[in-house]
């Protein structure tokens, strides 16, 4: 079994398609050019330097086209619900 720097293990070889680490490209929107943010291992196993959530990817770009990610809320069986769950933030360090 694999374990990884936070202790996890993983009874999969390989890289348990990018849990812990992924890469994704933004343009446009009022976004920094050529830029890059965060860090992964050397490995790119997990993420060592400025960790974001896909919920905060997801409120970045709501953000960008002008919406508030924590109004966009539907309710389903007595709970509010919204696509950046609770804890999306708009990542500010990437928007110039």
């Amino acid at each position: 079994m694999q374990e990884n720097r936070e202790g996890k293990t993983n009874p999969f070889k390989g890289r348990d398609h990018h849990v812990e680490a992924f890469t994704i490209a933004m343009a446009g929107g009022g976004l920094k050019k050529g830029f890059s943010f965060g860090e992964t291992d050397e490995i790119g196993y997990s993420g060592v330097k400025d960790k974001v959530s896909p919920f905060d990817v997801q409120a970045t770009i709501l953000h960008q086209l002008g919406f508030d990610h924590e109004k966009l809320t539907y309710h389903f069986q007595g709970r509010p619900f919204r696509l950046t769950d609770v804890e999306g933030k708009v990542i500010r360090q990437i928007i110039t």
